[in-house]
């Protein structure tokens, strides 16, 4: 729907203005994204099969592009811009309510009714497993975009001054993370390679480790460390005293638990990903073109690197691998202040294949549709790296 309305959009600025302008970064994406689409649509072909999962995939990425156009169009209507502040905000906030509309849904029968007489989700899987689901947002998938809001937000604390001078802004943003943080793991474990890259670069790059501290990043850091004590405080006295949070808990960071009381960290899931799910092709061909066949658990495995090679072989994936390369890099060179935060998402990228295969390209079509990075500094910085950001390019 929101896809739709994009295209709608699109058509009405492009006969407003009378001119369609687009990227090189988009026009990119669409080479990438019709190059690994034909490449699936062959190996499906040879293969025999009609399997054509990764097929579309061109498809898909043009939807989300529309979509993120529609999106930052209304966000243009309400707010007057579509900036990587506000982006990150709301994204915020629906992960941050997506969090406590699962608890909700898994604690009060009449929520859970009421969503599922609307949102049909394979919610008799979550319920088969035990897991926690919010509004189509479950599992793994789930993880992964909980994983890389945390990474935005801590990039907007570290270098958004509009967003270091505002205490408002500032505890909006920490108890989002904080939610997510320990809510979005019990939603999903993959959460925790989020948390892990954003509490590193909001630690490393906050400003607190200067020569000259500036008194936006002691108030940040100071705010920083009552968030990190209460949240501590809270999750141990209802770990003690509420037996479902307990339950949380000990799923969520089972690996933390199991490194306390066993000295090992592992979790269940690793161990069967270990034992079980690495499989690869068995022969030349399949490890080339791959076997055309990917739809459903169709070789009892989830890891995105097996899954990807099985289907369309080491050169359908070399071209995926290289899209998820050059998308980050190609904004980290358009806005060189957030050069961390673009590295952190392509690390992430390759991190979450190891757990299930998808990607996190939606994120980037909305970058691809702001008006531009803000250009806000955070002061103080060295000469050089002032110069560079000074007046960040259009996206």
């Amino acid at each position: 729907m929101i896809g739709l309305l994009g295209a709608v959009m699109m058509v009405f600025n492009t006969i407003r203005k009378e001119k369609l302008t687009m990227t090189s970064g988009i026009l990119g994406s669409i080479a990438f994204s019709f190059t690994f689409s034909l490449i699936c649509f062959i190996t499906a072909d040879i293969n025999n099969t009609k399997d054509f999962a990764y097929a579309t995939y061109v498809i898909s990425l043009v939807l989300w592009l529309f979509g993120a156009y529609g999106l930052c169009s209304l966000y243009r209507l309400i707010h007057g811009q579509t900036s990587f502040r506000l982006v990150t905000y709301y994204l915020a906030a629906v992960c941050a309510s997506q969090c406590i509309i699962a608890l909700m849904i898994d604690n009060i029968p009449a929520i859970q009714i009421f969503v599922d007489s609307f949102a049909v989700q394979g919610q008799e899987f979550y319920e088969e497993v035990d897991r926690l689901y919010g509004v189509g947002a479950a599992l793994d998938p789930a993880g992964v975009r909980f994983s890389v809001v945390l990474i935005m937000i801590a990039a907007t604390l570290n270098h958004d001054v509009t967003t270091r001078k505002s205490i408002t802004n500032i505890l909006f943003l920490l108890l989002s993370f904080f939610i997510i943080a320990v809510v979005g793991n019990i939603i999903s474990r993959t959460t925790i390679l989020g948390l892990s890259l954003a509490s590193g670069y909001f630690i490393l790059f906050s400003g607190v480790f200067r020569l000259r501290i500036t008194q936006d990043a002691i108030k940040l850091a100071t705010w920083f460390a009552l968030f990190l004590v209460s949240a501590v405080m809270i999750s141990v006295f209802l770990y003690e005293t509420n037996e479902a949070f307990y339950k949380y808990m000990r799923f969520a960071f089972e690996g933390f638990f199991n490194w306390v009381e066993q000295g090992e960290w592992r979790t269940d899931s690793t161990d069967k990903l270990n034992s079980n799910m690495w499989i690869w092709p068995t022969d030349f061909k399949t490890w080339m073109i791959g076997s055309g066949l990917f739809d459903g658990f169709i070789y009892s495995t989830d890891i995105g690197y097996c899954r990807f090679i099985l289907y369309c072989g080491l050169i359908g994936f070399s071209v995926f691998a290289l899209f998820f390369v050059y998308l980050p890099m190609y904004f980290a060179r358009a806005n060189p202040q957030y050069t961390i935060m673009f590295l952190l998402m392509m690390a992430l990228s390759f991190m979450i294949w190891v757990k299930v295969a998808t990607d996190i390209f939606q994120f980037y079509a909305l970058f691809f549709c702001l008006d531009r990075f803000v250009n806000d500094r955070v002061p103080f910085q060295n000469r050089s790296y002032e110069n560079r950001v000074l007046h960040p390019r259009y996206i």
